[in-house]
């Protein structure tokens, strides 16, 4: 799918430098995919503390039913 962008030419030469991406298409890609990997990780941290859980359970008793 072909999408016309306006990018910031000093920051498009600055991340052609810094990987060994030679097009810029898959310099995009890859941004895209890194923004999204982390966007996705900073939704699991905000669970941290909203999930709750049983004081009393015990995982060892499991582990000792075989």
């Amino acid at each position: 799918m072909a999408t016309p962008v306006n990018i910031n030419e000093a920051l498009l030469q600055e991340a052609l430098q810094l990987d060994d991406h030679t097009t810029i298409d898959a310099l995009v890609e890859t941004a895209l995919l890194e923004y999204i990997q982390r966007r996705k990780r900073l939704k699991v941290l905000n669970l941290f503390g909203t999930i709750d859980y049983d004081e009393d359970y015990n995982y060892k008793q499991q582990r000792q039913q075989t």
